[in-house]
């Protein structure tokens, strides 16, 4: 009897009940950013994401291998060696209480990792897309329903500060005030958003779903309008690169993905700067003025203070949570750019730097930076050889939405791109129609226990 070309198929994997609901909890963690103070200057970012993501490390506690937890421990050392190298130990205390909650945001990431691995493609595909569907529904709804004040009250109780409060500014920039959904801001609304639809894009089997992906970004523009959901163009430039994209032969080579993913990423900028130009205009003309402080504090402020920062503190930068130790330079980089007016005011220098992209090398400065950066893509590497690149684009893409580097959200964005990839490297369903592929060998466990990774 001729043997089989390929090992039999084993049951699909899939998450069970308990692991989905402690997922959804984690996912609506990070939408929403709620945190639990522990005193009015420590807080326990995104705290419902914590509790889910503990529990889901003590569920797969069993796959936790020695590689992962030496590159865990090899990352928190170069981490640690950043904080001690850093200038004034003055500001130690802040700086080792940003290291505590990084270890906490890497370790629940992690936890996430390890339960997407065991996930079904077609589960998590449902999840992230119902999530869209949901938040899509919901910011549709709020402005013609009494949503909104629903949610106005649940914000006034859950979050104690960063609320926003720029409603006039919305109804002259869009037309309308935009949805806030339950979160503390719209642009938490359409972060998530974004990063919920190109999860969905990466682990759908549907033939059309490219065009759903651009309806949902269509749907996301009418609904909760921000220049976050067009960093789902040049997301796809990155979704090439993947297991998922488009070019799943085995045979195609490094060079053919990396120019096609190009080309498209190219394609997305471009449409990027489109709907920039003409869905906003009113805010491009702004930004161009210097009367946006959104876009100033998010994108702009964020890379002049890094190379401000790295020219005065190459070594080690401002330390973890460093803001408070570089305030009056940061300030200064400001004033001197034509984009920033002095009218603008806030509080602490930490509300101004909200991308975490560019705190990497504003707490770390050149040399631990690139540390750090190398120590945690060796991590990667023993977690998903395969995908780190992947994550990597991903994450330094969306770090232009998002701040907090050493809270949940960010590593999220990571270490979810990474589980995806992974996951879909592992589907026998995953090579291109008509080149069966056998999945990716594991180490051996019972066909029953799911995939240990």
């Amino acid at each position: 009897m001729t043997a089989p070309a390929f090992p039999p198929r084993s049951p699909p994997a899939s998450l069970g009940s308990a692991d989905l609901l402690l997922v959804l909890l984690f996912l609506l963690g990070i939408y929403t950013g709620y945190e639990f103070r522990v005193t009015p200057e420590v807080p326990i970012p995104s705290t419902v994401s914590g509790f889910a993501g503990l529990a889901l490390l003590w569920r797969r506690r069993d796959d936790i291998a020695p590689a992962h937890l030496g590159g865990l421990m090899a990352v928190v050392l170069a981490y640690l060696l950043a904080v001690l190298s850093a200038s004034d130990y003055a500001f130690l205390a802040k700086r080792f209480t940003g290291l505590v909650q990084l270890v906490y945001s890497l370790v629940i990431s992690y936890a996430l990792f390890l339960t997407l691995r065991r996930a079904g493609r077609d589960q998590l595909a449902a999840l992230f897309l119902t999530l869209c569907i949901v938040i899509l529904a919901g910011c549709l709804l709020e402005p013609r329903t009494p949503l909104r004040e629903v949610s106005d009250a649940v914000r006034s109780q859950i979050y104690s500060f960063g609320v926003y409060a720029s409603d006039l500014r919305d109804e002259l920039l869009y037309g309308k005030v935009r949805p806030k959904l339950f979160t503390s801001e719209p642009s938490a609304v359409t972060f998530a958003y974004t990063l919920f639809a190109f999860a969905w894009l990466i682990v759908s089997r549907w033939r059309w779903k490219l065009a759903v992906y651009l309806g949902l970004l269509g749907g996301g523009l009418a609904a909760m309008p921000g220049p976050t959901l067009l960093l789902l163009l040049p997301l796809l430039g990155v979704y090439y690169l993947g297991p998922a994209g488009p070019d799943q032969r085995p045979d195609a080579t490094r060079l053919d993905r990396w120019i096609k993913a190009g080309a498209l990423g190219c394609v997305g900028v471009a449409v990027f700067a489109l709907l920039a130009g003409s869905v906003y205009g009113e805010r491009l003309g702004q930004v161009s003025s210097g009367q946006d402080p959104s876009f100033f504090y998010r994108v702009i402020g964020p890379a002049l203070t890094a190379f401000d920062t790295i020219g005065r503190y190459p070594l080690a930068g401002a330390g973890l949570t460093g803001e408070g130790f570089i305030g009056a330079d940061m300030l200064n980089v400001f004033v001197r750019s034509p984009h920033f007016s002095a009218a603008w005011k806030f509080d602490r220098p930490a509300e101004v730097l909200t991308n975490y992209f560019w705190l990497h090398w504003i707490y770390l400065g050149l040399a631990w930076g690139a540390i750090t950066l190398a120590a945690m893509t060796l991590w990667l590497r023993a977690l998903a050889p395969g995908d780190v690149l992947f994550a990597w684009l991903a994450w330094a893409i969306l770090g232009q939405a998002s701040g907090a580097y050493v809270g949940p959200k960010t590593w999220t964005v990571l270490f979810l791109a990474l589980a995806l990839a992974s996951l879909l490297r592992r589907d026998p369903t995953w090579a291109a129609p008509g080149r069966p592929r056998a999945p990716t060998p594991l180490r051996a466990v019972p066909a029953w226990q799911g995939a240990a990774p």
